[in-house]
């Protein structure tokens, strides 16, 4: 984190009894308490958390849990049902401070739908779609639902800033190569 401002954490490498239930959980191929607890044993303890979730249930859940945790946070889901801000509908967001629906024309942009936004069949076509975006080679709807979801991440720090002001310092940290190289430092620093 001090090195790129960034980290990604494998939980079972930091939390051994979530590695040791790994295979039972899998082979139950249903969602359980782990699916649940993996948001909130982050063992870096940050100060703001930005999280996604499948429906309006389990964001009541996070939100009553991380309230009383008492960071700052976000947590938003699209209505129709994706984890995160998908633009394929409307979505709501809940925080420390405010909750709301949006509507993807209330931020100027365009309703995607769902098939724009397939994330490839493989890790290999998640990835290349994932440097398309860093590399400004992604469609509109790709690069739209990446940089809503860096502005409510913006927005869970900076609170006091607009969502409209958010995404124009997401849309410029990626127009201007800023993203993509502080990813390939991350991945520098971790091979």
């Amino acid at each position: 984190i001090d090195q790129c401002g960034m980290v990604y954490l494998h939980a079972p490498l930091f939390h051994p009894a979530l590695a040791a239930v790994g295979p039972i959980r899998r082979a139950m191929k249903v969602k359980t308490i782990f699916n649940l607890l993996g948001p909130l044993v982050n063992p870096s303890h940050t100060a703001y958390q930005l999280l996604g979730v499948a429906n309006l249930q389990q964001m009541r859940l996070y939100t009553n849990v991380l309230q009383k945790i008492g960071i700052g946070f976000t947590v938003v889901t699209s209505l129709d049902g994706y984890d995160e801000i998908s633009l394929t509908d409307n979505f709501k967001v809940m925080s420390n401070h405010s909750e709301s629906i949006y509507r993807p024309s209330q931020l100027g942009l365009v309703m995607a739908p769902p098939q724009a936004l397939h994330g490839g069949n493989t890790p290999e076509a998640a990835a290349q779609i994932f440097d398309n975006v860093l590399r400004g080679k992604a469609t509109d709807f790709q690069r739209d639902c990446v940089l809503t979801n860096a502005a409510f991440g913006i927005h869970t720090i900076c609170q006091d800033k607009d969502i409209d002001t958010c995404l124009e310092e997401a849309r410029a940290a990626l127009l201007s190569g800023k993203a993509l190289k502080t990813f390939e430092h991350f991945v520098t620093l971790n091979s």
